[in-house]
């Protein structure tokens, strides 16, 4: 399957989403998972002594299979996918990283964008930082489509200057906003300053996603090597906020068990927050490949319908 690091500059997102996807599903058809249905969205397997008024006499030809067609009312989700634009999900940003939260966030969702109209569903866009900047609601025309891949690409091109977050106010804003009843996919580190009320609001924003009968995934976008496991040489280093631009000195070695510590803390509290309020908790490594996404929709997707 194809790695974001295969692609150092992004000419064409769509294009690059449709690669990611048909690589996905190739792999499917090798796999445990073939049965999942990706290719054929508006059909379901015929059940035997039912009306054939709706057969699909031209695949039955075609496959030798007898599929019956399946309506929009049958088959639509109405899908909400949600990127955190902070500045923490430009990390890293250093010269020699092959990619970061961001643009993993990004391709990512161009590739769930592919996927949904694959699948005749209906896909919307939340990006957000500090305050939500930028929200369409759900719609499955290829002219909506169009204008979802433009704002992606345009995302891709901003820079970090210092932009905070504010996912609690954020998510209870898109909680009330989006048509109830939909899959609600969340791309987000969550980091914030992450004191016991921030850390209390924003479960209770996550609470909030449920309360309202969405169905929540939210994938934990990390750099594992670095930001959870603190993989650093033994030497000085220069540590710098990306939101606030605070800067503080000192040797990793001096403070690695202690961030891991704290780090373990956050992530144990976070995925015991959403087993209680039955989110889909998926931690999305950025130096992985995209079947980490794909698959876990896929699954949630199934068994919705």
């Amino acid at each position: 399957m194809l790695e974001l690091n295969q692609f150092p500059e992004i000419e064409n997102l769509e294009l690059l989403a449709k690669q990611v996807v048909e690589g996905f599903i190739i792999g499917l058809h090798k796999s445990p998972f073939h049965g999942f249905s990706v290719e054929f969205a508006e059909h379901r397997l015929y059940n035997p002594g039912e009306s054939t008024k709706h057969m699909d006499w031209k695949v039955l030809a075609r496959t030798g299979k007898m599929f019956v067609k399946r309506y929009d009312e049958e088959t639509n989700l109405r899908c909400q996918i949600v990127i955190d634009a902070s500045s923490s999900m430009y990390f890293p940003n250093d010269v020699d990283a092959k990619t970061n939260k961001l643009r993993f966030s990004i391709v990512s969702a161009a590739a769930l964008v592919n996927l949904l109209k694959r699948q005749r569903d209906a896909a919307g866009l939340t990006v957000f930082t500090d305050e939500v900047i930028f929200s369409t609601d759900a719609k499955s025309s290829t002219k909506h489509h169009q204008l979802l891949f433009a704002q992606l690409e345009k995302l891709l091109n901003e820079k970090p200057l210092n932009k905070k977050t504010n996912a609690a106010k954020c998510l209870n804003e898109i909680a009330e906003t989006v048509h109830k009843r939909s899959m609600i996919i969340i791309f987000s580190d969550m980091f914030s300053h992450m004191d016991k009320g921030t850390r209390d609001e924003l479960f209770s924003a996550l609470q909030h996603l449920k309360y309202n009968k969405h169905e929540v995934i939210l994938f934990h976008v990390v750099d594992k090597q670095k930001e959870l496991d603190f993989q650093f040489e033994n030497r000085p280093y220069q540590f710098i906020d990306m939101e606030t631009g605070e800067k503080i000195k000192f040797v990793a070695k001096e403070v690695k068990n202690f961030y891991i510590e704290q780090m373990q803390k956050f992530e144990i509290s976070l995925k015991l927050r959403c087993a209680q309020y039955k989110i889909d908790f998926v931690e999305a490594d950025i130096n992985k490949d995209f079947r980490q996404v794909l698959l876990p929709f896929l699954t949630k997707r199934t068994k919705m319908f």
